[in-house]
């Protein structure tokens, strides 16, 4: 068996291409990507993948509307997304389109396999179903479907999938979290709709005489165990593993198949010979099986078999919460039938909201990516920088989106987008927060070091003080432990993040904890609480003034010395959260040789350390010390 602890492989859905993506389809990615470059800093060989969803009946209406083919239809606008992802400076590692040749090879392989294994059989369907979302729905002719529009009436022959077998094995799964379902208001939709409608059901079987006999009943044995009851008769009410009622039967079969229209994967041999139409495979399981395609599922290749043993089950999926039924209901009971593993986790954030409504083309409520990165890219960035580049102008116009997306809507839980809101947060924290520490920073070594951070580890007392006082400030370390500080590297850091280790760093602990749980929220509000108390030390200090006094030379280079620190332990934080740490600021570090003069490694640290992160230029710190050695005293003008 391949070792598989030090990897990480995340998923965004893959994005149905009837339209162009809007803000809520970036949400989705940022979230995934922020995971990501956590994961990657962490030193986990992390794969990230998103892509997009091209079959199916709205697809090929879509094309038809626009007058041109299904899959010309699909090529552009499955280019808009990736292109999008680009100019995002999104780190997925690889882009998936169900029209791929290798996504079809291990799609028509899954469905063979259930085919083969008794999980998959022909029958006919009369039902009424969602156009918009792809899926069958109970209730009479003109139902309202989960996208808001009347369902259609459809008779069909059809390849069915046995989910009814697999109602307790997915309850006992979820139950005991050997599939991770968050945040808990998910987990919870998804067990109801598993469980069926046990009150009513348990009014029924009061009703019918039926009662849980104690002895014999799903309740724990001595041994731990539980005992199932000895059926009577088919019962309203049954018991999971961990003793919850459930309704037998409320799980229905699945069509995995369409006969109705041609866009789509057909259906394998020796299943398409059992019928005279031709069927294409259901969308649904179609799309889900790219997680697994894309790892070299269906591939005979050595390259592809090593590649789906290394990175197979997925650590995480990551997706907004109206498509958790089909992540959490049937993509695991495909792969139960299959003998295949499952996913570790399942994350479903809330919607993004505009005009307090989900957004849609019907409503007219759609705000585009784009829109936003040239507004802050062009209309802010680039009149401030004019000589920036368009890519360094998108990635600022894109930390300035994620920050506030991730700040502002608490995952899992539906959030407002504003204009104006992303405005007053950019200007109060990105802006005035972040950038004024750091350009107070820089611009004090500037002028007083020569550009050069100062070498804190060769202080006296007074630098050792400081730096324990304002740790102590943070929290990050009790007293006794001053000593310890100076010289403290990032490893030590990225140790005490990765096993939890509670009193290490407790302020950044506990952004890496809250970042473990998704909870993108309160993590940025701890490293804007550390942004505050740094900016506060530094007006504390005053170095300004000690600047203007030469006795106090050492005493300023201490202060600057921890300031600078104190952005160096920021640093990874906002590259957690944005592209190549944060552009606007890298660059500003790069011409003031902020952490020394630094040149950027061509393959991502594997830890979070300042020798990881950086080949040190080592004759810079030779030349700082020696303009040091020559340079009078030097006054400034007070600088704050």
């Amino acid at each position: 068996m391949p070792d598989k602890s030090n990897k990480f492989y995340l998923t965004t859905p893959i994005y149905y291409v009837n339209a162009r993506p809007h803000i809520g389809h970036a949400y989705t990615t940022i979230v995934a990507d922020t995971i990501a470059r956590r994961y990657r800093l962490l030193g986990d060989d992390t794969f990230f993948l998103t892509g997009t969803d091209e079959h199916g009946q709205k697809i090929e209406r879509s094309a038809a509307a626009a007058g041109i083919d299904p899959q010309t239809f699909t090529d552009q606008v499955s280019a808009e997304f990736r292109g999008l992802w680009d100019r995002m400076g999104l780190t997925n590692d690889d882009f998936i389109r169900t029209t791929e040749p290798r996504h079809k090879q291990g799609a028509q392989r899954l469905f063979a396999l259930l085919h083969q294994r008794g999980q998959i059989y022909l029958s006919s369907y009369t039902g009424q179903y969602s156009i918009g979302e792809e899926i069958f729905v109970d209730g009479p002719p003109g139902t309202i479907g989960p996208d808001g529009k009347p369902t259609e009436t459809v008779t069909e022959e059809n390849f069915f999938f046995r989910l009814s077998e697999y109602q307790l094995p997915l309850l006992d799964l979820i139950e005991s979290d050997k599939l991770l379902i968050q945040p808990e208001s998910r987990k919870n939709e998804v067990l109801s709709f598993i469980r069926g409608n046990v009150s009513e059901a348990e009014k029924r079987a009061v009703i019918l005489g039926e009662a849980k006999d104690p002895e014999s009943s799903n309740t724990p044995t001595a041994a731990g165990t539980f005992q199932p009851p000895i059926p009577k008769a088919e019962p309203s009410i049954a018991y999971s593993a961990l003793g919850n009622p459930y309704v037998p039967g409320n799980l229905r079969d699945l069509s995995v198949s369409r006969s109705s229209f041609t866009w789509g994967i057909p259906v394998p041999e020796p299943a398409a010979s059992e019928t005279q139409q031709k069927h294409v495979i259901y969308v649904w399981l179609d799309a889900l099986a790219n997680y697994m395609t894309a790892v070299g599922y269906g591939s005979d290749t050595p390259e592809d078999i090593a590649k789906f043993n290394r990175y197979w089950p997925a650590d995480l999926h990551t997706m907004a919460k109206e498509i958790t039924r089909q992540h959490c209901v049937y993509w695991p009971a495909f792969l139960l039938a299959a003998g295949l593993p499952l996913p570790k986790a399942v994350a479903a954030h809330g919607w993004l909201l505009f005009d307090d409504a989900k957004m849609s083309k019907s409503k007219g409520n759609i705000v585009r990516t784009e829109t936003i990165l040239d507004a802050f890219g062009t209309e802010v960035y680039a009149k401030q920088f004019p000589e920036s580049t368009k890519r360094e102008q998108d990635l600022f116009a894109t930390d300035v989106l994620r920050y506030h997306l991730l700040r502002e809507v608490p995952f899992g839980q539906d959030g407002s987008f504003s204009f104006d809101a992303m405005i007053t947060r950019y200007n109060a924290d990105l802006a005035n927060g972040y950038g004024n520490l750091v350009s107070r920073t820089l611009s004090m070594i500037h002028q007083n070091c020569a550009g050069i951070v100062p070498d804190g580890s060769s202080f006296e007392l007074a630098a050792v003080e400081l730096e324990g006082a304002f740790a102590r400030s943070l929290g990050l370390l009790p007293p006794k432990e001053i000593d310890s500080l100076v010289g403290m590297d990032f490893v030590t850091a990225s140790n005490a993040w990765k096993h939890e280790q509670p009193g290490k760093l407790p302020v950044i602990d506990t952004y890496q904890v809250s970042l473990g749980r998704h909870d993108f929220s309160t993590a940025n509000e701890h490293i804007w609480k550390f942004i505050a108390q740094a900016d506060g030390f530094i007006t504390s200090q005053a170095p300004w003034k000690l600047a203007k006094d030469a006795t106090q030379r050492s005493l300023l280079e201490a202060v600057l010395y921890t300031a600078a620190e104190s952005i160096r332990y920021i640093r990874p934080a906002v590259f957690a959260k944005g592209p190549d740490y944060s552009p606007s600021t890298l660059d500003k570090q790069e011409q003031l040789a902020l952490s020394r003069r630094i040149t950027r490694k061509e393959k991502p640290p594997t830890a979070i350390n300042r020798n990881a992160d950086y080949k040190v230029d080592d004759d810079a710190r030779d030349e700082y010390k020696n303009k040091r050695a020559r340079a009078p005293r030097v006054e400034d003008k007070a600088h704050n």
